[in-house]
């Protein structure tokens, strides 16, 4: 194992890592990734939303990758959020 690697399996077994970020974020900007818009209200976070959202908590940094946004988990209300449709498509492209 790599002494940086810090890919980890998380939420159904979808990598969280810097490449599955730039494979979603390519994805979308390709057109081959479906995402709907949802506005940020005041003191939402994003683990939340995921999990509303997406039944999944963990899922939160496939949001934060879809709308280039860092790694917080509070952001500031109006922020739009990208939302993916198909989370079988996320599966397929990072799973």
């Amino acid at each position: 194992m790599r002494r940086y690697k810090r890919d980890q399996r998380i939420g159904g077994g979808l990598l969280q890592s810097a490449q599955s970020v730039a494979t979603l974020r390519r994805a979308r900007d390709f057109g081959l990734l479906s995402t709907r818009q949802i506005v940020l209200s005041q003191d939402q976070r994003l683990d939340h939303i995921a999990n509303q959202e997406l039944g999944d908590p963990h899922a939160w940094w496939i949001i934060a990758a879809l709308s280039d946004i860092g790694w917080g988990m509070q952001l500031q209300s109006g922020t739009i959020l990208q939302i993916p449709t198909d989370l079988q498509v996320i599966n397929s492209l990072v799973g």
